[in-house]
């Protein structure tokens, strides 16, 4: 019996999050105190009164998540699981919880890797969509079909869960795919308010930049392994983590994988910490090997 504690990626976040432990909680406040002063900015604002539009800029939101979710966790007082994971941008705070990346850096890297995703392609011209109830290899077919019609990138960002997968790339690539998709029997297709399209070879120049910002900072062995979203597998060599942290940026994040993965570990204990239920909504849609938990304080 193993336990592992997952940690959430953008999508998650909500106006105020974070704002009762700030104002109880001397652990949590410390992170939020620290997030703002690596960013020379007040980013604890935006967290607690928004506006929304504001809090969801994927420069502001990578940052603010990974903050409130590691000042849950260490207000928490809970002791490091058998392993740790994270969606997308979880990675990052799973990292830190680990001890493999300071607080710090930890903060500059997503805030880094936010303003990069908002620069590499222009507003409009990317877009993602979530389909409903088709089986990915199916869904891959599709991607590829919408490439070769529109000239645009099409790419599995995400593999949620058992009908649940997410594409990214080229807006008219991407559009015509949920066209397909809905005449090959999917459920639903539906595009997701975001004009970054992440997890998509659109993303090589962030890719490029964060190589670069991985390669100027310390990290160390995480003090438990992480469940990676490139290999789903635990992972502890540094270099390792680093290819794997750039990886997912132009690559999809396979999450239904991952936790199937964790039952072949034995673990049945899974823990999620950070803003909202998402990634225990999918785990049940995925297995019932394992029980979960939404850590509340």
């Amino acid at each position: 019996m193993s336990s592992v504690y997952v940690f959430p990626g953008q999508g998650s976040q909500a106006v105020g999050m974070g704002q009762d432990l700030y104002n109880n909680n001397v652990a949590a406040r410390e992170v939020f105190d620290v997030a703002d002063a690596v960013l020379g900015e007040k980013l604890s604002d935006v967290i607690f009164n928004g506006p929304m539009e504001t809090l969801t800029l994927t420069a502001n939101v990578q940052p603010a998540i990974l903050t409130t979710s590691i000042a849950m966790f260490r207000a928490s007082n809970l002791q490091l699981p058998d392993y740790v994971a994270g969606h997308s941008l979880g990675e990052y705070t799973a990292l830190c919880v680990a001890g493999a990346l300071s607080l710090e850096d930890a903060v500059k890297l997503v805030r880094l890797r936010g303003k990069e995703m908002q620069k590499a392609v222009p507003a409009g011209q990317g877009a993602m969509a979530v389909v409903l109830g088709m089986n990915i290899e199916t869904l891959k077919d599709i991607c590829a079909k919408a490439e070769q019609e529109t000239n645009g990138v099409c790419d599995i960002a995400n593999d949620n869960c058992d009908g649940q997968i997410v594409i990214s790339g080229a807006t008219n690539a991407i559009e015509r795919a949920m066209e397909l998709a809905k005449e090959a029997g999917a459920k639903r297709a539906m595009k997701l308010p975001l004009s970054v399209p992440p997890h998509s070879r659109l993303m090589a120049p962030v890719a490029e930049k964060m190589k670069i910002a991985l390669d100027n900072i310390e990290i160390k062995t995480p003090s438990v392994p992480l469940i990676s979203n490139k290999t789903c597998q635990p992972m502890t060599d540094i270099n390792e983590i680093k290819e794997s942290l750039i990886y997912q940026i132009t690559h999809g994040v396979r999450w239904r994988e991952s936790v199937l993965n964790m039952v072949d570990l034995g673990i049945t204990d899974l823990t999620e910490i950070g803003p909202g239920t998402a990634l225990i909504g999918l785990v049940s849609r995925i297995t019932d090997k394992i029980t979960t938990h939404k850590l509340e304080i």
